[in-house]
Protein backbone atom coordinates (compact mmCIF):
# COMPACT_ATOMS: atom_id res chain seq x y z
CA UNK A 1 0.00 0.00 0.00
CA UNK A 2 1.42 3.53 -0.68
CA UNK A 3 0.78 6.86 0.56
CA UNK A 4 -1.71 8.11 -2.01
CA UNK A 5 -4.26 5.48 -0.90
CA UNK A 6 -2.93 2.96 -4.11
CA UNK A 7 -3.02 -0.50 -3.37
CA UNK A 8 -0.66 -3.27 -5.33
CA UNK A 9 -0.47 -7.12 -4.27
CA UNK A 10 1.22 -9.35 -6.04
CA UNK A 11 2.10 -13.13 -6.05
CA UNK A 12 5.41 -14.93 -5.83
CA UNK A 13 5.42 -17.61 -7.87
CA UNK A 14 7.81 -20.59 -8.51
CA UNK A 15 8.09 -21.74 -11.83
CA UNK A 16 9.82 -24.24 -13.18
CA UNK A 17 10.71 -25.12 -17.13
CA UNK A 18 9.09 -28.32 -18.48
CA UNK A 19 10.72 -31.44 -18.08
CA UNK A 20 13.18 -30.00 -15.54
CA UNK A 21 10.41 -30.27 -12.61
CA UNK A 22 12.58 -32.53 -10.29
CA UNK A 23 15.72 -30.52 -10.51
CA UNK A 24 15.76 -27.30 -8.75
CA UNK A 25 18.62 -25.67 -9.57
CA UNK A 26 16.35 -24.77 -12.97
CA UNK A 27 13.62 -23.23 -10.49
CA UNK A 28 12.65 -19.90 -11.64
CA UNK A 29 10.20 -17.19 -9.83
CA UNK A 30 7.99 -14.41 -11.59
CA UNK A 31 6.05 -11.71 -9.55
CA UNK A 32 2.57 -11.54 -10.52
CA UNK A 33 0.50 -8.47 -9.55
CA UNK A 34 -2.83 -9.83 -8.11
CA UNK A 35 -4.60 -6.79 -7.75
CA UNK A 36 -4.30 -3.23 -8.76
CA UNK A 37 -6.77 -0.48 -6.99
CA UNK A 38 -6.71 3.41 -6.80
CA UNK A 39 -9.92 2.81 -4.37
CA UNK A 40 -10.50 0.76 -2.27
CA UNK A 41 -12.15 -0.14 0.99
CA UNK A 42 -10.60 -2.44 3.25
CA UNK A 43 -12.56 -5.41 4.37
CA UNK A 44 -10.39 -6.50 7.54
CA UNK A 45 -7.30 -4.58 9.32
CA UNK A 46 -4.06 -6.06 9.95
CA UNK A 47 -2.28 -5.00 13.13
CA UNK A 48 1.42 -4.20 12.59
CA UNK A 49 2.08 -4.58 16.40
CA UNK A 50 5.64 -5.86 16.66
CA UNK A 51 8.48 -3.82 15.14
CA UNK A 52 12.14 -5.32 15.23
CA UNK A 53 14.10 -2.91 13.13
CA UNK A 54 14.35 0.38 12.18
CA UNK A 55 17.06 2.05 10.50
CA UNK A 56 16.85 5.96 9.02
CA UNK A 57 18.90 7.54 6.36
CA UNK A 58 18.47 11.12 4.89
CA UNK A 59 14.96 11.84 6.59
CA UNK A 60 13.44 8.72 5.86
CA UNK A 61 13.05 5.77 8.15
CA UNK A 62 12.54 2.04 7.61
CA UNK A 63 10.69 0.11 9.38
CA UNK A 64 10.25 -4.15 10.32
CA UNK A 65 8.80 -6.18 12.19
CA UNK A 66 5.33 -8.56 12.15
CA UNK A 67 1.67 -9.12 12.82
CA UNK A 68 2.05 -11.00 15.79
CA UNK A 69 -1.64 -11.22 15.89
CA UNK A 70 -2.35 -12.29 12.59
CA UNK A 71 -0.01 -15.58 12.73
CA UNK A 72 3.81 -13.81 12.73
CA UNK A 73 3.06 -11.87 9.16
CA UNK A 74 6.03 -9.63 7.98
CA UNK A 75 6.07 -6.07 7.11
CA UNK A 76 8.21 -3.83 6.08
CA UNK A 77 7.86 0.01 5.69
CA UNK A 78 8.80 2.90 4.82
CA UNK A 79 8.30 6.22 6.45
CA UNK A 80 9.30 10.32 6.56
CA UNK A 81 11.80 10.54 9.21
CA UNK A 82 9.04 13.67 10.14
CA UNK A 83 7.18 14.42 13.23
CA UNK A 84 4.06 12.70 11.86
CA UNK A 85 5.90 9.08 10.46
CA UNK A 86 4.25 10.23 7.07
CA UNK A 87 4.17 6.32 5.35
CA UNK A 88 5.67 6.38 1.54
CA UNK A 89 4.56 2.68 1.49
CA UNK A 90 4.07 -1.29 3.42
CA UNK A 91 4.90 -4.57 1.75
CA UNK A 92 3.15 -6.98 4.18
CA UNK A 93 3.91 -10.84 3.29
CA UNK A 94 1.20 -13.03 2.72
CA UNK A 95 2.56 -15.93 4.91
CA UNK A 96 4.35 -16.26 8.23
CA UNK A 97 7.52 -14.71 7.82
CA UNK A 98 8.62 -11.87 9.81
CA UNK A 99 11.09 -9.48 9.12
CA UNK A 100 14.16 -9.26 11.76
CA UNK A 101 16.60 -6.58 10.18
CA UNK A 102 16.45 -3.70 8.13
CA UNK A 103 18.86 -1.03 6.73
CA UNK A 104 18.04 1.56 4.27
CA UNK A 105 20.25 3.70 1.82
CA UNK A 106 19.78 5.88 -1.15
CA UNK A 107 17.84 3.84 -2.84
CA UNK A 108 16.90 0.37 -1.14
CA UNK A 109 15.56 -0.63 1.96
CA UNK A 110 16.85 -4.40 2.41
CA UNK A 111 15.04 -6.63 4.95
CA UNK A 112 16.06 -9.43 6.23
CA UNK A 113 13.17 -12.65 6.78
CA UNK A 114 13.25 -14.67 9.94
CA UNK A 115 13.87 -17.53 7.29
CA UNK A 116 16.87 -15.78 6.03
CA UNK A 117 15.35 -14.39 2.94
CA UNK A 118 17.04 -11.06 1.85
CA UNK A 119 14.30 -8.73 0.52
CA UNK A 120 16.14 -5.62 -1.18
CA UNK A 121 12.61 -3.15 -2.14
CA UNK A 122 13.74 -0.04 -4.67
CA UNK A 123 12.69 3.12 -2.35
CA UNK A 124 10.64 4.10 -5.15
CA UNK A 125 9.52 1.11 -6.94
CA UNK A 126 8.93 -1.41 -3.84
CA UNK A 127 6.78 -3.55 -6.50
CA UNK A 128 9.87 -4.29 -7.97
CA UNK A 129 11.34 -6.08 -4.69
CA UNK A 130 13.70 -8.52 -5.71
CA UNK A 131 14.87 -11.57 -3.05
CA UNK A 132 18.89 -11.86 -3.26
CA UNK A 133 19.63 -14.65 -0.92
CA UNK A 134 17.75 -17.68 0.03
CA UNK A 135 19.07 -19.91 2.25
CA UNK A 136 16.84 -22.64 1.29
CA UNK A 137 18.47 -22.52 -2.43
CA UNK A 138 22.31 -22.49 -2.02
CA UNK A 139 23.18 -21.59 -5.44
CA UNK A 140 23.00 -18.19 -7.08
CA UNK A 141 19.01 -17.35 -7.57
CA UNK A 142 17.67 -16.09 -11.31
CA UNK A 143 16.58 -12.75 -11.22
CA UNK A 144 13.43 -12.08 -9.30
CA UNK A 145 12.68 -8.72 -10.33
CA UNK A 146 9.57 -7.07 -11.82
CA UNK A 147 6.21 -6.69 -11.93
CA UNK A 148 3.71 -8.34 -14.47
CA UNK A 149 5.02 -10.53 -17.25
CA UNK A 150 4.69 -8.71 -20.77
Amino acid sequence: MFSDGSLSVMRLERLSPAGQRHDTRAEDWQWWEVLRATAWTPSDWMNVDTMFASCTYAGSRALAGESSDHGGIGWVALTRDDDHNTLEWIAVSCSSNPFTEVTLDATTVTATSTLGRIWAFPRNTPQQVEITEDPAHPWPLPSQTGGPAG
